[in-house]
């Protein structure tokens, strides 16, 4: 059996990933979150992944909380930063291949066309910063590793679309927002490229996101017409939102390495969010 240590196993993309590799025969998942590995603490990393030696390293770990990261900086780059770091030392010592989750907050948001992986980066904030130099770390120290962006990401777990299911209960109308674009991605469909990769000598950099795009308003739409609510979606401008961190209007990404490198599609974001549905 092959071991894969998983980090972050209890969030969205952790669970999606064990959910797959389930009652596999190849494949043994070590998983660990903060409580079995803190990745912020490379003697603890090191001796953690030479006590597996594992095939490979699933870091789904990450500081996630935008507006907490502007506040708490430097605990955001020890988790989505100094994490991947150790992660890649550890996996270049013991020979395993690292596989490495990032975003599209690497970008600056103003885009007008897909983003390739190709184009430059340019974060916005404190999320995105420390995210980019979480991907800087794992190329220097990791010389076998996948980095997969993604985006608008839900699962089993706290997300967007619970929450807009919970506001459709107790409101015959909810405001959301209309000038931020993207592709919902379901989290099952991320573990499906994961997969696919992990066997391969395929490595780099690539973007992992349904097909299609769509404002929040309009996701909320399809939430809503898919679950059978009558709630009404008032779409609104960020501004008039009000969030306290601005978040990237334009956040379409092309999964241009997936398909010029290998024949993996991600399912389009309509398809994906019905099947979701069926599972909450």
């Amino acid at each position: 059996m092959k071991k894969v240590i998983v980090t972050g196993a209890n969030g969205q993309l952790g669970r999606a990933i064990n959910g797959l590799y389930a009652g596999s025969a190849e494949y043994e998942l070590i998983n660990t979150d903060v409580g079995e590995l803190d990745i912020t603490n490379i003697d603890r990393v090191m001796e953690f992944a030479r006590e597996i030696r594992p095939y490979a390293i699933i870091n789904c770990a990450a500081y996630t909380a935008v507006e907490a990261c502007e506040q708490e900086e430097d605990l955001a780059f020890r988790i989505n930063a100094i994490g991947p770091r150790n992660l890649s030392i550890a996996a270049t010592e013991t020979g395993a291949k690292l596989m490495h989750v990032s975003t599209d907050y690497v970008f600056d948001g103003n885009g007008n066309r897909p983003y390739l992986e190709t184009d430059p980066v340019g974060p916005q904030g404190a999320y995105g910063r420390t995210k980019l130099a979480g991907e800087n770390f794992v190329r220097e120290f990791s010389y076998k590793h996948y980095i997969v962006r993604t985006a608008w990401l839900y699962g089993d777990g706290k997300n967007f679309v619970k929450t807009m299911l919970r506001l459709s209960e107790t409101n015959d109308k909810v405001r959301v927002v209309k000038d931020q674009v993207g592709s919902p991605t379901s989290a099952a469909e991320l573990a499906k490229a994961i997969a696919y990769l992990l066997p391969t000598e395929n490595y780099g950099l690539f973007h992992g996101t349904c097909e299609g795009d769509c404002s929040w308003a309009q996701f909320t739409e399809e939430i809503f017409r898919l679950a059978g609510k009558s709630t009404v979606v008032e779409p609104i401008t960020s501004e008039e939102y009000g969030a306290a961190v601005k978040r990237p209007a334009y956040s379409i990404l092309e999964n241009y390495m997936l398909k010029m490198t290998t024949d993996f599609m991600f399912a389009d974001w309509h398809d994906a969010i019905a099947e979701y549905l069926k599972t909450v």
